[in-house]
């Protein structure tokens, strides 16, 4: 039988096969069994043959995407676990383990006598003292200052304040100066200050001076008539009969005899510093809002006195003319009109700081020996500097411009006078300049200017210009900065006689500083009058270490004798103390720490007002 292929050829049909019995088929089947038996068959085959319940089992997991082995997933899941238990005990390791943080860089020694230096302004504090004061030694003291002065003149509460130096006299002069000084260092170096951590202890010695200052006037009114310009006496004429701050020798604590008030009713220089103090001081405690402005209203008063009631302060007492006799006011003039006006913003006072008669008057065009030598007694340097601030930054422009660039050009001229190629001042053999021309007590100028040094260094930095001329000579700004390291280093014990005149600096300081409170002992006894000049006249070191008080210094051969009673060596001032720390702190730190640009200006106006906006366009 044939049929048709369906691709195209005969299709044949056994005949003979269909007919075939089922005995036959069944051998037929068997036969084929057999064959297909010879050789093995897949899974897949075995499925279709067996079916799902015959199937030899094979672990798998089904994850929806795809199927893995079980063995596979099993491993898998094992190593990701073990992984995360092995991440986990090692971060658990990390912190627990003590860390090991690596320590910023131990202080520099700027820094380091910064922090003594500031100490010394605690060991002078006269009145009731904080419970923070941390001088051992130190105990309340003339608590009734003021209030038992038997000439009738002034009662009433002049407790506080500092002593100026080895005594417990409270001479107001110098002590504004102090104050100014240091307000000034925090203004311009408040984040060096906070890097060393002494920002709040030098605002509270500031804020200690100018509370008391508020006291020495009325500091209510807006018109005076009188202010307080010294708590004590210094002239030793009388004798033991007598008993004052310099003819005894006695803790300040155990003082029992009169201390006098000096007032004066015209008294400008006195005036226009205390002004100054807290004119500056109202920058430096802008943040309290209702102190600043009660300083800048006192400061206004004095002012206003200064300017009314024309006088030296040195002319109406015998002590202030000894000790810190007055050459002039009209520096302070000059020095006192520029801090008013950086804490009022009222331009009259730069008019007035900045006008060529009172720069005349003041000696800008003078020269002289002392000329460029800031101290207690000329401030015009430190004037100069302050406007060419001023002019760096602002440009004023006119009417203030001719003065101005006077004033920058000078303070060039004074700059290149520190530097070691000219010969404007003496050095000795060991590289102190003489600021002084050789007299004694030469620190107080060298630390001034190391710090007026630092800071036009840091001016000129800050307004992207990187030196000054000298003549025909440019010389960068980096050589100011030698200049003021040079010398600070000289006192902090660089020098021939490898002495620190900083104590408690160092290994070898002097011992036997002439001070009254750190000569005596601290043993509950009260020494009279004369019962402590024993100690004044002992070769001992003094029981008590008077930390951070900066020495008079040495002498032009670079010679120093430790002796108690020679004061031109071994007394320190808190004037000089003061520039010492404005210098210290100038220098400390790193130089990525740069000045504060901006906080001076705080109460400045623009300088010139906003243009108006430009007229609406025309239309016809």
């Amino acid at each position: 039988m044939y049929g048709r292929d369906p691709w195209g050829g005969p299709l044949e049909i056994n005949n003979a096969e269909s007919s075939a019995t089922d005995d036959d088929r069944s051998r037929n089947l068997n036969d084929f069994d057999r064959a297909a038996l010879s050789r093995p068959l897949d899974e897949t085959q075995q499925s279709w043959l067996l079916g799902p319940g015959e199937q030899k089992k094979k672990k798998y997991v089904d994850l929806g995407c795809i199927i893995v082995s079980r063995k596979i997933f099993v491993w898998t899941v094992g190593l990701i676990l073990a992984a995360g238990f092995i991440a986990g005990f090692i971060t658990l390791i990390v912190k627990t383990v003590p860390r090991h943080h690596k320590h910023p860089p131990p202080p520099d020694n700027y820094t380091l006598a910064l922090q003594k230096a500031l100490k010394f302004f605690n060991a002078q504090k006269s009145g009731k003292l904080p419970k923070h004061n941390n001088v051992s030694w130190r105990g309340n003291s003339c608590l009734n200052d003021g209030k038992s002065d038997k000439s009738g003149a002034v009662i009433k509460d002049l407790v506080g304040g500092y002593y100026d130096a080895g005594d417990a006299i409270k001479f107001h002069f110098p002590k504004a100066f102090a104050m100014t000084m240091l307000s000034w260092s925090v203004i311009e170096y408040s984040a060096k200050y906070e890097a060393a951590g002494e920002l709040n202890h030098v605002k509270e010695i500031i804020k200690w001076g100018t509370d008391y200052f508020l006291k020495t006037f009325n500091s209510t009114a807006d018109s005076i008539s009188q202010i307080v310009a010294q708590v004590g006496k210094g002239d030793t004429s009388g004798g033991t009969s007598d008993p004052n701050d310099h003819s005894c020798w006695m803790r300040p604590e155990d003082i029992d005899y009169e201390r006098p008030v000096t007032e004066c009713s015209s008294c400008s220089d006195l005036a226009a510093e205390m002004a100054a103090a807290l004119a500056s001081a109202s920058i430096v405690f802008k943040d309290n809002k209702e102190y600043s402005k009660k300083l800048v209203h006192g400061a206004a008063t004095l002012w206003k006195f200064a300017r009314d009631q024309r006088g030296m302060y040195s002319a109406s007492g015998a002590d202030a003319a000894t000790f810190y006799n007055s050459s002039m006011y009209w520096d302070e003039f000059v020095w006192g009109g520029t801090w008013m006006y950086y804490a009022t913003g009222n331009q009259s006072y730069l008019y007035l700081a900045s006008h060529p008669k009172l720069a005349k008057h003041a000696g800008a065009f003078w020269g002289g020996p002392d000329y460029g030598v800031l101290s207690w007694d000329n401030k015009l340097t430190g004037a100069q500097v302050l406007l060419t601030r001023l002019r760096l930054f602002l440009s004023p422009g006119y009417p203030y411009e001719e003065t101005l660039q006077t004033f920058h050009n000078q303070t060039s001229i004074i700059m290149c006078s520190y530097l070691p190629y000219f010969s404007s001042f003496n050095r000795t053999k060991g590289g102190l300049i003489q600021l002084n021309h050789g007299r004694p007590q030469p620190l107080q100028y060298v630390v001034n200017a190391a710090f007026l040094a630092t800071l036009y260094s840091d001016y000129l930095d800050a307004a992207d210009t990187p030196g000054w001329y000298c003549g025909p000579n440019f010389y960068s700004s980096k050589e100011l900065r030698k200049f003021a390291e040079t010398q600070i280093n000289y006192i902090l014990g660089k020098n021939p006689r490898k002495m620190s005149y900083l104590v408690g600096f160092g290994d070898h300081y002097p011992k036997q500083v002439h001070h009254r409170g750190a000569s005596i002992p601290k043993n509950r006894v009260k020494y009279s009058c004369t019962g402590g000049i024993k100690f004044r006249d002992a070769k001992r070191p003094n029981p008590n270490t008077i930390v951070g008080a900066m020495v008079a210094g040495p002498d032009r051969r670079d010679g120093f004798h430790d002796v108690r009673s020679n004061y031109n060596y071994t007394e320190p001032t808190l004037a000089g103390n003061a520039g010492l720390v404005a210098a210290l702190v100038a220098l400390s730190g790193d130089r990525t720490t740069k000045i504060d640009k901006n906080t001076i200006f705080s109460a400045v106006p623009p300088m010139f007002p906003t243009p108006p906006p430009p007229p609406a366009p025309w239309k016809p």
